[in-house]
């Protein structure tokens, strides 16, 4: 039996200054389906502001290419080194920029979140993140670490953020913390 309404094409981005991943899928209701996935890959030897408009403009094709509705991007945390964390954080703002200038939705969710949604376990290990991301697609074989996370976002974004992580939490209290 088919759903009525029409499908919503997401693309998912793990922003990284090196390799920035991504992923499109479609919600056909409760069904998603690949579209494609990849990485844009900024030079070695590129200074900051090369780096930035090389992430800028790859999501800027892949929107162009294949028309997503809505964006998921997902929310760096501070880690150990600030400074890492501060470049980081450009190579996202470089991801949203591509989706604000295209007028598409953004919506944002944390790596636990994203690993919550997908695997059922905010802490799962990226080869678990894979090998889910193949599952519930039906993907012939694991994608890129990035690309399956840039998947992973877009499969939480496609599932309200919940996704199967809603039931080991079926029927429970759950305090949800607040971001800033």
């Amino acid at each position: 039996m088919g759903d009525a309404a029409a499908p919503i094409r997401i693309l998912g981005v793990d922003p990284g200054l090196r390799v920035t991943g991504f992923g499109i899928i479609e919600k056909h209701g409760t069904r998603l389906a690949y579209v494609t996935s990849g990485c844009v890959k900024t030079p070695d030897d590129g200074a900051l502001p090369l780096r930035l408009k090389t992430i800028l403009g790859g999501l800027r094709e892949v929107i162009a290419e294949h028309r997503p509705q809505q964006v998921a991007v997902e929310i760096v945390f501070v880690n150990v080194n600030p400074k890492s964390t501060l470049l980081l954080g450009q190579a996202r703002g470089a991801a949203i920029c591509a989706a604000v200038d295209a007028e598409l939705p953004v919506a944002e969710y944390t790596a636990l979140q994203v690993k919550q949604s997908v695997v059922g376990n905010g802490h799962a290990a990226k080869e678990q993140v894979q090998h889910m991301v193949r599952r519930l697609l039906a993907l012939p074989g694991d994608p890129s670490p990035d690309a399956a996370d840039a998947l992973a976002c877009a499969i939480c974004h496609a599932h309200g953020g919940q996704g199967l992580g809603a039931l080991s939490t079926a029927g429970l209290r759950v305090r949800r913390g607040r971001l800033g």
